[in-house]
């Protein structure tokens, strides 16, 4: 089928029109190329539906996985347009192979294919912004075509070029590179996310060990498609020695802090000093980790908050990690009896109320001691272990005291406020100022500000 060729004026065109209408779409090539087409799509359609249900079938299966069971979610739906692109390929190549007219078939592939990458790329990729760069460009390589514009356009795109060194790069290859880095890394990216799953189910491994694997493994598969998409599209990788003394300069000066918490992410979880889990307290921060990243540590507190900290700052500072060996961490709490109260009584109660706190470890039991004469009371220490600090260190010290109050009111032990004993000594009426009776008002205004000026 031809294009429709552009007409000098109104009269022209509808002639034209009519003459582009009868001699080139209704024919009888055309006609066949439809009936084609229809016929590929109620083909399609008929095996579409037996055919999901039995992907969806192996998806059910006990010895599939969750990704698999994703996987058949979707291809599920794209069971019918797989097949009529299939069909209509097969029927564009009989079609070439007889030397029949198939450009009307060779749209619909177009089409379909654009249908296809469309749908795949709503349900694979979760950002909108790529899907629908995504679909763009395959709505407009799928119009090129159509217009038969796609050859020269690759050629124009081909031509706006500039050697760098010996190699010479155009407009076309930087689009090539694009795109295939960028396939290559959503591959690498997901593939290392399946290695990670794999990792962390692996029973022998310490999970600061299954960290560092999983990032090993991520680096190693990002560095491999990048070179292999650079190569793929034919830029000689020597080329890029150009580069080096700047990238080092630029590690040297810029990226010195990045570098130096990449290392010592590095560090940490070759030493396996933090890992994942642990409580640790750094910088005035307390929390759980939550993550092991290549630059920062997070940390979450028990007020919900996330710090990002530095993996330098974990190994120039001290740290404490209160699940470093074991998980049982020793908590004190100060309680103040009187001193009219029985202490050995009281030091019971203290002892029977953190022993009642179901989170208070039963392994080694809670001690109270008397730590000192205090000025207003007898100052008492209650010390107990806890084997889950990551649940909040304030929370149990709350309840052990509120037991602590109350067995202290069933049992008439008094916790004592602060007092002071204020003594008020009387001047002698002898030593009073002149001009001030005996209440220490002055008689009068001007002996008043001789006062002051004295």
């Amino acid at each position: 089928m031809n294009m429709f060729p552009i007409p000098s004026s109104a009269e022209e065109f509808l002639r034209t029109a009519e003459s582009w209408l009868f001699g080139e779409v209704l024919t009888i090539g055309t006609l066949g190329q439809a009936v084609a087409v229809i016929l590929a799509f109620v083909v399609a359609r008929l095996v579409a539906k037996p055919l999901a249900k039995w992907v969806h079938s192996l998806a059910d299966g006990r010895w599939t996985e969750t990704r698999v069971d994703k996987i058949a979610a979707v291809l599920g739906p794209l069971t019918l347009p797989f097949l009529w692109l299939t069909l209509v390929w097969l029927a564009t190549v009989i079609a070439a192979g007889a030397k029949l007219p198939h450009h009307l078939i060779t749209i619909a592939v177009s089409l379909i294919t654009v249908w296809i990458i469309i749908r795949l790329t709503s349900s694979v990729i979760r950002n909108p912004a790529w899907a629908k760069v995504i679909s763009v460009m395959a709505w407009s390589v799928a119009a090129l075509n159509i217009l038969n514009l796609l050859d020269p356009t690759l050629a124009l795109l081909d031509g706006l070029a500039f050697h760098l060194g010996v190699q010479r790069i155009s407009a076309l290859t930087v689009i090539k590179a694009v795109l295939i880095l960028g396939l290559l890394l959503w591959g690498a990216s997901t593939v290392s996310r399946l290695v990670e799953q794999r990792i962390r189910h692996v029973p022998n491994l310490s999970p600061s060990v299954q960290v560092l694997f999983a990032k090993l493994t991520k680096i190693v598969l990002i560095a491999v498609a990048i070179l292999i998409g650079l190569n793929t599209v034919g830029i000689d990788l020597t080329a890029l020695a150009v580069f080096s003394g700047a990238v080092g300069v630029g590690i040297g000066f810029g990226l010195q802090k990045v570098v130096s918490n990449l290392m010592s992410g590095v560090i940490l979880l070759l030493d396996k000093s933090i890992k994942p889990g642990d409580v640790i307290a750094v910088s005035g921060t307390y929390g759980w980790i939550s993550s092991l990243g290549a630059r920062y540590v997070s940390v979450v507190t028990r007020d919900g908050i996330e710090h990002l900290i530095p993996n330098e700052e974990l190994i120039t500072q001290r740290v404490e990690n209160w699940s470093f060996t074991d998980q049982l961490v020793r908590l004190r709490v100060p309680v103040g009896v009187s001193y009219k109260a029985d202490v050995h009584k009281a030091m019971a109660l203290c002892v029977e109320a953190a022993s009642d706190v179901k989170r208070v470890s039963a392994t080694r039991e809670p001690k109270c001691l008397l730590r000192g004469f205090g000025d207003s009371s007898v100052d008492l220490e209650i010390r107990f272990w806890i084997s889950d600090p990551s649940n909040g260190v304030s929370n149990v010290k709350s309840e052990v005291l509120l037991n602590v109050w109350e067995k202290f009111r069933e049992n008439d032990i008094e916790i004592p406020f602060p007092q002071r004993d204020i003594h008020i000594h009387q001047a002698d009426p002898g030593m009073r100022p002149s001009g001030m009776d005996m209440n220490g008002i002055f008689e009068n205004t001007e002996q008043k500000a001789k006062a002051e000026e004295a």
